[in-house]
């Protein structure tokens, strides 16, 4: 039988954040038993580990199929590897490349992207349909884009907080399109200030209808942010407000690399989600 941990990445609580399976043995597992392991733990991702040289391999599953990098499973599988070994640094090879994260004494987890990518978002009419949204209801000021930064999220602003709030979109039209378009998540956004934002993330790809806390996107919308030229050093993403699981994602932006950094705690969970 599979050792999966479960843990809940970006929060302290076990009943908040993002829940993530962690199999810190998985030499004898092949795709399809890994496939089936997430899809048996139900969370958004589970990550898979096999034995390490210099660097450690990891696969991220979703109860779907495999995803090239996730930011919460990659926080959650940190932290488990510290409590065994200690803090520290481990280096991920993940199939989006290298992925350096530090774990400190308290526990916090902070990784370092890929180079990340920001790109025109095109035509997004049909995605503004399928989210019940307007086009008065975006924000101008943060322009609709395609950002990467080890998956490839589409970042839609709004206006208002009451739209954030007020998610319900067409799933299965919703899943074509971002399986057209090669997206892992949407990054939808409200700005309290120019460090605090509130985002919401649908994961139909994944079969989940939202993911609660999304390191992937977080750093994705750091170099998007970045690329608008509307950085801060340090910004604060508040996901998962809505559905009663609060998370809390650090992003970072340093002056002297285009990386972007992406933090947070872990904790345990004793039992399933």
């Amino acid at each position: 039988m599979t050792n999966v941990l479960r843990y809940a990445a970006f929060t302290s609580d076990p009943a908040g954040g993002n829940p993530a399976g962690v199999v810190l043995d998985a030499d004898g597992l092949d795709d399809e038993a890994m496939q089936a392991v997430a899809a048996e733990v139900g969370y958004s991702e589970t990550a898979f580990l096999t034995k390490a040289t210099d660097v450690q391999p990891v696969r991220y599953f979703s109860p779907k199929a495999e995803v090239p990098f996730c930011g919460h499973a990659t926080v959650a599988t940190a932290v488990a590897l510290a409590e065994r070994n200690g803090p520290g640094e481990i280096v991920f090879s993940t199939q989006a490349g290298l992925v350096p994260v530090t774990v400190d004494a308290d526990l916090r987890a902070t990784l370092t992207s890929v180079e990340p990518a920001v790109e025109d978002a095109g035509d997004i009419g049909h995605v503004l349909e399928m989210l019940h949204w307007s086009p008065e209801d975006l924000n101008p000021d943060l322009p609709p884009r395609i950002a990467y930064a080890g998956a490839r999220h589409l970042v839609l602003s709004t206006k208002t907080r009451q739209r954030l709030a007020e998610l319900d979109y067409d799933f299965d039209g919703l899943l074509t399109y971002m399986l057209e378009l090669d997206l892992t998540t949407l990054q939808l956004v409200w700005q309290e200030s120019p460090t605090v934002f509130h985002v919401r993330d649908p994961f139909p790809v994944g079969g989940v209808v939202e993911d609660p806390a999304t390191g992937a996107a977080a750093a994705a919308f750091g170099a998007y942010l970045r690329e608008l030229n509307r950085a801060q050093p340090s910004i604060t993403l508040h996901q998962g407000d809505d559905l009663g699981r609060p998370s809390l994602i650090t992003v970072e932006l340093s002056p002297d690399d285009n990386r972007v950094r992406v933090s947070g705690n872990a904790v345990p969970i004793t039992a399933p989600a």
